[in-house]
């Protein structure tokens, strides 16, 4: 099993989990974050006033899926979260050892 964490724009999500539900993926978490990397925030006119947005909202995708399918959930992420403009998101995939589904105690694949 294999833990996908991708950030990506906030107005992205709907069609992002529409996609993911089209391929087979059953769940995810989702929080709204806050982050910087190439693009290190930008400025904002409030009231007359300019100030610095140094953190830039972002939404946090945490899926996990069996092995078999990572390279088809980490490609519909990057095709439908894609906009081709600095601050599209990055993706991470990390290994799960274990998985337990709480109602049931079905564990690994079973619990997903």
């Amino acid at each position: 099993m294999k833990l996908i964490i991708a950030t990506i724009k906030p107005f992205k999500l709907e069609e992002v989990r529409e996609a993911l539900t089209s391929i087979g993926v059953r769940g995810m978490m989702v929080n709204e974050i806050k982050g910087f990397g190439a693009q290190s925030g930008h400025t904002e006119i409030y009231r007359g006033a300019e100030y610095a947005v140094n953190f830039v909202p972002k939404i946090k995708l945490e899926i996990v899926v069996a092995a078999a399918m990572v390279d088809q959930v980490v490609e519909t992420i990057t095709r439908t979260a894609q906009t081709r403009k600095i601050g599209d998101g990055k993706i991470f995939v990390l290994d799960v050892e274990q998985a337990v589904r709480v109602r049931t105690g079905e564990m690994n694949e079973d619990a997903l």
